[in-house]
């Protein structure tokens, strides 16, 4: 099956000026644990619950004055559409990540594959091997 099959489509990113509070109420309103972050028509970060309370919150900062820049992971790893659920889960094994940025042929981003997505489409065993390489211990 492809990714484009299995992915969310309404994903949406948000500007890197964008408070890091607005970057939480979209997280509690829409139930997600990360937010891509875009610029200049590109995907350029992706903010996750995990940066909010890594970055922002122990460090003694003014959580209502930063911005997505401030606490945004860069580097950011991808699939494209046309992808087979195998392949992402590959990916998302290598990189111990839970959430993938979906982009088209044209590099432009048309949703987010989750490990929940993975865990309703993608094959039993595909799924059990994913979820053991992502939910291990942080180094």
């Amino acid at each position: 099956m492809r990714v484009s099959k299995a992915m969310h489509t309404n994903a949406t990113w948000v500007p890197p000026t964008m408070p890091v509070p607005e970057i939480s109420r979209i997280m509690k309103e829409r139930d997600i644990g990360a937010v891509p972050v875009g610029e200049n028509d590109r995907l350029i970060g992706m903010v996750t619950d995990r940066d909010i309370a890594i970055r922002a919150m122990p460090n003694g900062h003014d959580v209502s004055s930063m911005t997505a820049r401030d606490v945004m992971s860069t580097g950011i790893t991808y699939c494209r559409s046309d992808d087979t659920l195998e392949e992402a889960a590959r990916l998302m094994e290598a990189k111990k990540i839970r959430r993938l940025p979906v982009i088209d042929a044209n590099k432009r981003m048309v949703g987010m594959l989750s490990i929940g997505d993975m865990s309703h489409f993608a094959d039993e065993d595909v799924t059990g091997e994913l979820m053991q390489a992502v939910t291990g211990h942080h180094a």
